[in-house]
């Protein structure tokens, strides 16, 4: 397949988003009754849903820990999510994924206030168009939050990619199929931690400066988002009691 033009002749992408500006974002939390913790969480197209269960007694008890409850973390893309049906099995890919975005929460979560317990995190993708792994670590954390997991910070992701020789913010699917390099990234923001960062194709020093600093301009506008969708939640909460 030929590759087709990222970019159109006004400079804008073809979605006609400027190169540092963010897909619409939309967020939900609490969307699960008989999950602890749950959150929606749209980039553009791609839409993830994350539950929390836990803190817990973990089921294989000999995983248990005695000084902190073990995190983990499945990353799943629902059959339908593709323009390819996938198969419903765990690919080398999700199983991956589910690792980098266990590690990219662990640092602010905190774990230590719960021994010997397990706590839970499901990811399904629903529609993947880009971005479905800084969008799960975006909708995790809102639903580790939700359950009332005490945590550092919150944690917030985005990608920034690199298509004919621009770098951009919040890469979707044509932009990272067809795009020279992305690099997803996470990080706690009033904790000046990255949580995450990989990097897929070529930088150079310069252009990995500059690229990270796009990210973390995107990252900071998500987590108000996040605040404020938390803010929200519990002004209900308050409201209904």
């Amino acid at each position: 397949m030929e590759k087709p033009k990222l970019l159109r002749d006004d400079g804008r992408r073809l979605d006609g988003r400027a190169y540092d500006e963010l897909r619409p974002i939309r967020m939900e939390v609490g969307i699960l009754n008989n999950a602890n913790g749950s959150a929606l969480v749209e980039y553009g197209k791609t839409k993830v849903i994350a539950a929390v269960y836990g803190p817990r007694e973990p089921q294989q008890k000999h995983l248990a820990l005695p000084y902190r409850a073990i995190l983990r973390c499945r990353y799943h893309m629902a059959p339908f999510s593709t323009h390819e049906r996938k198969s419903p099995a765990p690919s080398r890919r999700e199983v991956e994924l589910s690792k980098v975005i266990r590690e990219a929460l662990e640092p602010v979560v905190m774990t230590e206030a719960f021994p010997r317990t397990s706590i839970d995190i499901f990811i399904e993708v629903l529609n993947a168009d880009g971005g479905t792994r800084t969008a799960s670590v975006t909708a995790a954390s809102l639903a580790l939050a939700d359950a009332g997991i005490p945590m550092k910070d919150l944690v917030a992701g985005v990608a920034v990619g690199k298509i004919e020789g621009v770098l951009v913010l919040d890469i979707d699917e044509i932009e990272d199929m067809y795009g020279e390099a992305d690099m997803p990234v996470a990080a706690a923001p009033s904790l000046g931690m990255i949580t995450l960062l990989q990097l897929n194709g070529v930088l150079t020093y310069d252009e990995f400066k500059r690229a990270l600093d796009l990210a973390l301009k995107g990252i900071r506008q998500i987590y108000e988002m996040q605040k404020e969708v938390l803010k929200k939640r519990y002004l209900e909460v308050k409201v209904e009691e």
